[in-house]
């Protein structure tokens, strides 16, 4: 990327895409020095497909194939992105698995929020398994994709207490809260050149992060 050119972001969604919109408006507020050069659904009736156009963001949409055929979505949804030539990809609830060599391809330009606090609770359902274990905290994960699922190097997560009474649907809520802290803010180093890949590894202001950094949200809730 050349001197000057303004950095430039694709994020992919398949529903609302809440944290889509998060980060679309931490750029046009300047708190993301970077611009959502496309937003790219798997789903045509994704609501946040509506929401990015509000925005004045240009939308696009790569569906999955009916039955068989499987691997031509990934070569479309490439297509996809190299005609808008985003520095990084985010993944911000979009729900398909892609293949460890379409991961590899862009390794170092796409980052994911997951919510759980990784390692733990890799995949589906974190809310509903954190309230079954009895756990007392939870949070979310944002973490550079890798080809192992949920597995990449985590770069910042967000802690919450569980509180009594919680539900999978309250808890959901205060975490996603605090999802649209920590993703713009990753993206924010991203675009200040301040996080980088580097031999597998995270790396902020040019120190290798061993472990993640953590914003935690416990005591002000109890504030």
């Amino acid at each position: 990327m050349s001197a000057g050119t303004p950095f430039r972001l694709a994020i992919l969604i398949s529903g609302r895409g809440s944290n889509m919109i998060a980060i679309a408006r931490a750029c046009l507020a300047g708190s993301i020095a970077a611009r959502v050069a496309v937003v790219i659904s798997d789903r045509a009736d994704a609501a946040g497909l509506a929401g990015a156009a509000a925005l004045g963001i240009e939308t696009a949409t790569v569906l999955p194939p009916r039955a068989g055929g499987g691997a031509a979505f990934e070569p479309s949804l490439a297509g996809a992105l190299e005609a808008h030539r985003p520095d990084m990809i985010a993944l911000a609830g979009f729900m398909r698995i892609l293949s460890g060599r379409f991961v590899d391809h862009h390794l170092g330009r796409m980052l994911n929020i997951h919510p759980s606090l990784l390692p733990a609770y890799r995949g589906l359902h974190t809310h509903a398994r954190v309230l079954e274990a009895g756990d007392t905290q939870h949070g979310a994960s944002v973490h550079f994709v890798t080809a192992e699922l949920d597995g990449g190097p985590v770069v910042l997560q967000s802690k919450v207490a569980v509180e009594p009474g919680d539900t999978e649907a309250t808890l959901s809520a205060r975490v996603q809260a605090t999802e649209h802290i920590i993703y713009p803010r990753v993206l924010a180093w991203c675009a200040q050149r301040r996080l980088a890949w580097r031999e597998g590894a995270a790396w902020l202001d040019g120190r290798r992060l061993d472990a993640p950094m953590v914003e935690d949200f416990r005591a002000a809730a109890r504030s």
